[in-house]
């Protein structure tokens, strides 16, 4: 004898739209970000204040800006682009893949030009001086901060010069490590990553178009009520001291 179960088609609404609830609450919790890799070391400070402060969950994912743009025109699930320009997120938006109305810019980037060497004097004409055999760098097809590089060394003539010497990195976080193992005797670096350590050249701002950073919130993430907080709160003041902190600023100069 076979039974058949009675299942009340109001029950089995009412499940859909519990579920449904917990699902978009779960997802309005946490937000994916993916940071250029020279900001990776404020933001992990920035996370822990920010989730200290609310209910949110924020996941990190470091690297360069050109890649995370190709990943993100090609559907990589990110909720919050941080990138390391101004330029990359405003072509995410004439893609259709942000809005206009969700860019913001939470810092301005400070290069330095850095050796792990400590005998190391290092000035403007450091790099004049033919007494190394590599300098590291940012690749400038990926990294503004290797775009910012170049234009230092054409600033100061030294750009043919020292093409032949140069070590080249996918982001400002490999040119960091090319200097720490000693694989290069210079590279240029971003502030935050310098903070003083080891000999280096803070490189006047004058040299190089301003590095602007500029983030946005995707299309995909837009009523993401973790990413539009974390958004606010990194345009606050409380953000600002830590941003500052990591030789940043916070206006254009």
């Amino acid at each position: 004898m076979m039974c058949r179960t009675y299942v009340n088609p109001l029950s089995l609404k009412c499940i859909f739209l519990v579920g449904s609830m917990v699902s978009a609450t779960a997802y309005s919790d946490q937000v994916t970000v993916a940071v250029a890799a020279n900001f990776i070391n404020p933001m992990k400070q920035l996370k822990e204040a920010f989730e200290q402060q609310t209910s949110h969950k924020v996941k990190l994912v470091s690297g360069s800006s050109g890649r995370f743009f190709a990943q993100i025109s090609h559907g990589a699930p990110f909720d919050l682009f941080l990138s390391a320009d101004s330029d990359k997120p405003k072509r995410l938006v004439n893609s259709a893949l942000a809005s206009a109305a969700n860019v913001f810019t939470y810092a301005f980037g400070r290069l330095v030009l850095w050796s792990a060497d400590v005998n190391r004097e290092i000035n403007e004409a450091s790099l004049s001086i033919d007494d190394y055999d590599h300098l590291a760098m940012a690749n400038a097809k990926l990294a503004p901060y290797g775009v910012a590089a170049k234009e230092v060394l054409r600033k100061i003539g030294v750009e043919k010069k020292t093409r032949s010497k140069w070590v080249v990195g996918e982001n400002i976080s490999q040119t960091y490590q090319f200097v720490v193992s000693q694989n290069a005797e210079y590279g240029f670096i971003a502030a935050s990553q310098w903070q003083s350590t080891g000999p280096g050249w803070l490189v006047p701002v004058s040299y190089h178009k301003p590095i602007q950073q500029d983030g946005v919130i995707l299309t995909r993430a837009k009523d993401n009520k973790a990413a539009l907080e974390l958004v606010e709160y990194l345009q606050s003041p409380a953000a600002a001291v830590i941003i500052q902190a990591y030789g940043y600023q916070v206006h254009s100069y």
